[in-house]
C-alpha cells in the first residue's frame, strides 16, 4: 500500500470547495476527498464546512464513522 502524503491544517483548509475545487475533510488524522458527494456541494454539509477536521463533530452526527469508508483517503493530517 502506498503511503499517503501529509498535509497541514492550513493546506486542508484550502480544500474547502471554494478556495480550491477539492472538497476534503479530516477524521481521526486521515483526510478524505468528499468532492463527489452530493451532500458536500459547495463545501458545506448541513452546519459543517469542508477543509476542517471533523473528528469532534461526529458525536453530533446522525451517522457513524463508517460513512468515511465511502470516500477515498487522500492524505494524513499533520
Amino acid at each position: 500500500m502506498t503511503e499517503l502524503p501529509t498535509y497541514t491544517r492550513s493546506q486542508l483548509a484550502l480544500r474547502n470547495g471554494q478556495d480550491k475545487p477539492q472538497i476534503w475533510v479530516a477524521f481521526k488524522g486521515t483526510i478524505y476527498d468528499v468532492t463527489e458527494s452530493r451532500l458536500w456541494r459547495n463545501g458545506k454539509h448541513y452546519e459543517h464546512w469542508a477543509g476542517q477536521d471533523l473528528t469532534e463533530e461526529l458525536a453530533d452526527a446522525p451517522h457513524t464513522a463508517a460513512v468515511f469508508e465511502k470516500f477515498p483517503a487522500v492524505g494524513v493530517l499533520m
